[in-house]
């Protein structure tokens, strides 16, 4: 358990320094988007520095869900404070959604009149964008997998394609004339980040429903458990996520009649079997026999591992 809170420890780091690097990055973005899109009549570029605000705000929400989650457990908190970020993924991910929604009502509006806009400024603005963008993309996908990075990951990728898609709007227009190339690149920006958010807001769901991990299944848990010397059944088992890559267990592990102090080493052969085979770490393990008149192993109490 210690080395999965040092592992967390180490990527919240990671997590955090990337998360203040890429809201600078968003924000400087955001100002040169406003002044090129005023410039250059560029209602692409407007609409972009509008989705950077937004980003900038989520990637404050996270790095300030990154801060709390990484504070120690008290008496009240006693799995500390790591769903904050659960929260914080929920949030970004309702964010996305939103955004999304707004690009087509946009994409809809510039259907219906599109606009006349001054396409060098417009492709030098959104050149920057997509090369700061990128540099965004790379440092969050260093600092680790949590749920509440790859939100942040999500919104500066969302803002990547955003800033593709002004590009090739840009080429387009230029090159055609056809002003309809703005709104039909920005419906597939829409459904791009669409489909990101949908799938955030799932697993977020799913981690506060406490579901089981999708990378775990339940019956090969119950046959590894098996496989332990000395167990003969297992039951009430439950599985959930307390954050990004931090797995528990709870279970009822039917054994022989057995003295005390082979119960003890069938209890750490089972978390042994359990942390090498599936990640959990945090295990509460309750022994029972068939043969006691409680059912339980006496004097055995519940194991934390």
């Amino acid at each position: 358990m210690a080395h999965n809170h040092m592992e967390y420890e180490r990527q919240s780091a990671m997590g955090r320094r990337a998360l203040r690097i890429n809201l600078i990055i968003v924000l400087v973005i955001m100002v040169v988007e406003i002044v090129g899109g005023v410039l250059s009549n560029s209602l692409s570029l407007l609409g972009d520095a509008g989705h950077m605000l937004v980003d900038a705000l989520a990637l404050a929400l996270s790095l300030f869900a990154l801060t709390i989650s990484s504070r120690p457990a008290t008496s009240t908190k006693t799995y500390g404070f790591f769903r904050v970020e659960i929260i914080a993924a929920l949030a970004n991910g309702v964010t996305l959604i939103l955004v999304s929604v707004f690009i087509f009502y946009e994409s809809y509006r510039r259907f219906m009149n599109p606009p006349q806009v001054h396409t060098p400024v417009m492709l030098a603005v959104a050149g920057v964008g997509l090369a700061a963008n990128l540099v965004g993309v790379y440092m969050l996908r260093r600092a680790g997998q949590g749920l509440n990075i790859k939100a942040a990951w999500w919104h500066i990728v969302g803002d990547a394609i955003s800033s593709v898609g002004v590009i090739a709007a840009g080429v387009i227009i230029t090159l055609t004339g056809w002003y309809y190339a703005d709104p039909v690149i920005a419906v597939v920006i829409g459904v791009i980040i669409l489909v990101g958010a949908v799938r955030l807001v799932r697993e977020s769901v799913d981690i506060l429903l406490e579901a089981v991990p999708k990378q775990i299944t339940v019956e090969k848990v119950v046959r590894t458990l098996k496989e332990v010397n000395g167990v003969q059944e297992v039951h009430d088992i439950h599985i959930w996520t307390i954050t990004s890559g931090m797995f528990a267990l709870s279970a009822h592990l039917v054994v022989r009649d057995l003295m005390v102090s082979q119960s003890a080493e069938i209890m750490a052969a089972a978390n042994e079997a359990l942390s090498s085979h599936h990640n959990i770490m945090h295990t509460t393990l309750q022994m029972e026999c068939e043969t006691c008149p409680s059912g339980n192993v006496c004097s055995v109490s519940p194991h934390e591992h």
